[in-house]
């Protein structure tokens, strides 16, 4: 499976760290968009283009959860978005995961096998969503599935 990525991260090391991390967990074959912070990642991010975003929280300009907010209330739903970040406490993983839409949360620092085991239900959900039939009929069935 080919992904285009958005991996958004104020630091250029952290964002070749999580390029790195995800092409050595091989769950698919990856293009990269850099961004570094939120509004950078809005000017950058196509949904017809790119398949899913890896965001840090804490970044200048825009934060990785106002990115994710913004996203979520542009009709984006379809593309996944994963948090990698070093905010852990409960209250921050709420807010990403219900209150921002989130599609997974990873805490830094984070293995390959950890990356494996928390990406593993995104990309099978991208693998669903890309063999649903296209046109009028894919287009009702996902109305009727969300």
């Amino acid at each position: 499976m080919n992904i285009h990525a958005l991996v958004v991260d104020d630091s250029g090391i952290m964002r070749k760290m999580v390029m790195r991390s995800l092409r050595e967990a091989k769950l698919a074959e990856f293009i990269f968009t850099e961004a570094v912070d939120g509004k950078d990642a809005l000017a950058k991010f196509d949904p017809q283009q790119m398949d899913m975003i890896f965001a840090d929280w804490n970044m200048p300009n825009m934060s990785g959860i106002e990115l994710v907010h913004a996203i979520r209330g542009s009709q984006t739903q379809h593309v996944p978005i994963v948090m990698i970040t070093t905010e852990g406490t409960m209250g921050k993983v709420e807010e990403a995961l219900d209150r921002g839409g989130v599609d997974g949360y990873i805490i830094k620092p984070f293995t390959v096998d950890i990356l494996t085991a928390k990406l593993t239900p995104v990309f099978e959900k991208i693998e669903q969503a890309r063999q649903k039939p296209k046109g009028f009929f894919g287009r009702m069935a996902d109305k009727l599935a969300s």
